[in-house]
């Protein structure tokens, strides 16, 4: 700096002195923000992967409104407000259970049988310091909201029960059933590859959920309403099927949309970072495939029903969804859009054997969506994606079937022993809006009820 001032032949000026002196103090906190650059850098990457699984969290909250409204749409009006209070329960009964026990089976901990199951004790833990980091991505996110963006997840697996044993399940039963599956049967599954256990150790991969969250759910909904029968009507003496529509294609509509709306944070969160690239991938290899899911039950179903048919396109859009849950991040979007179309339709072919030929009665398309695209989606990992085998795929499809199936039994059998599972014939009937709630989504119809509109219902109702 004293050569540079003496360079000039003139004497300095006071502007020169000071303009110099700027300069200094300017290198010296450049100096000091270049050692604080590492810290603030990983700072703000904490708070960017913080930010975005708090808003993927809120994604997937809003999905439990788009299955009380696909529900609530696909089936009658006097089961609504049942259904309604169905999944705004399965909604506390999943945070909260999972706040109790079911986060650390999910993530065991010390209390372990082998890579099968472990137990880390109840409650949530208290992390040392405010966030409580968690290493899963550069920067990590908070201990908190691990646990809250989790606890969106296990309720799902209910709610997927709920749609296939909509309008003839005991409310207390289903309540009972969803607690113990929710709080155990999906979170020990889950433990086997989110949880680093053995299907994890193995190589199986389910980026979202295709399997761990889906299928799980769509296996107890099949066992349910396999128990239950069908619902009166829905089959006449001679075995010939009768259509029981929904009474409100808009409002199952609007649920579609808010299911897709809240899985660009289903499986966009599934990142478990603010990784632009991927959660971009992500989006893209979602979208595509509920639109070619969209397509392909939009095929089939005008191929085979003669008509274009709304409530197969919505499922059809759900399908693609749950099909590329198991690889969104590792799909291209081309397999993506092929993956998407084989589910829309299977969905379409999987409702028309449940529904023709099976005889098991799923107002909502719940097996076929779920369960059935839930296998497909895993499955197409070890398919289109090469770095995954086939075969370590099909085991791990295998293994939670087995599992999930003989918990869900075991469950509903016993539930069925003890208390029952099926409302009375009058009370199905009635509706279980009036039958097990005293009340009616819709007031209007309730003059119509008393006055003589239950004998119509009966009859409209037709032939067990």
């Amino acid at each position: 700096m004293k050569d540079f001032l003496y360079s000039f032949k003139a004497k300095p000026t006071r502007a020169t002195i000071f303009t110099m002196l700027s300069l200094l103090a300017l290198g010296t906190y450049s100096s000091f923000a270049q050692e604080e650059a590492g810290p603030t850098v990983a700072d703000a990457i904490f708070t960017a992967n913080n930010i975005w699984m708090l808003v993927a969290t809120f994604l997937v909250f809003i999905m439990h409104m788009g299955f009380a409204s696909i529900e609530t749409g696909l089936t009658r009006a006097k089961n609504t407000t049942n259904i309604l209070f169905k999944n705004v329960s399965i909604i506390a009964i999943g945070i909260l259970t999972y706040a109790i026990v079911g986060f650390n089976l999910m993530y065991p901990g010390e209390f372990s049988i082998g890579q099968y199951f472990g137990f880390a004790g109840f409650g949530i833990a208290s992390p040392e310091g405010a966030a409580g980091l968690i290493e899963y991505a550069d920067g990590g996110y908070t201990y908190w909201t691990d646990f809250i963006f989790q606890a969106m997840f296990a309720a799902t697996a209910a709610t997927i029960v709920s749609g296939a044993v909509a309008e003839r399940m005991k409310l207390s039963s289903f309540l009972i059933f969803s607690t113990i599956f929710v709080a155990f049967v999906y979170t020990v599954a889950g433990s086997w590859k989110w949880g680093g256990g053995w299907l994890d150790a193995m190589g199986f991969y389910d980026f979202a959920g295709s399997t761990l969250v889906h299928s799980v759910g769509g296996w107890g909904a099949l066992i349910g309403a396999m128990l239950l029968g069908p619902r009166l009507g829905k089959y006449t003496k001679s075995g010939l099927i009768k259509p029981i529509p929904g009474h409100s294609l808009p409002l199952a509509t609007g649920g579609m949309f808010l299911l897709w709306f809240g899985w660009y944070g289903f499986n966009g969160g599934s990142v478990l970072s603010a990784d632009p690239g991927l959660i971009s991938l992500v989006f893209v290899t979602t979208s595509l495939a509920a639109a070619a899911g969209i397509i392909g039950a939009m095929v089939l179903s005008w191929i085979v029903f003669k008509k274009p048919d709304l409530s197969m396109i919505l499922n059809g859009a759900l399908a693609g969804l749950v099909g590329i849950t198991a690889g969104a991040d590792v799909m291209t979007p081309m397999s993506s859009a092929i993956i998407g179309f084989i589910a829309g339709l299977l969905v379409v072919a999987s409702v028309i054997f449940f529904d023709k030929y099976a005889k098991v009665d799923d107002p909502v398309g719940a097996i076929s969506v779920h369960l059935v695209c839930g296998i497909w989606g895993t499955l197409a990992v070890g398919i289109f994606a090469a770095e995954f085998s086939f075969m370590t795929q099909l085991i791990g499809v295998l293994a939670y079937g087995v599992f999930t199936v003989a918990c869900a039994l075991i469950l509903f059998l016993v539930i069925k022993m003890i208390m029952g599972i099926r409302v009375s014939p009058e009370e199905e009937l009635m509706g279980l809006d009036l039958g097990e709630h005293g009340m009616m989504a819709y007031p209007d119809f309730q003059q119509i009820a008393e006055s003589g509109g239950s004998t119509m219902t009966m009859a409209s109702d037709g032939e067990n």
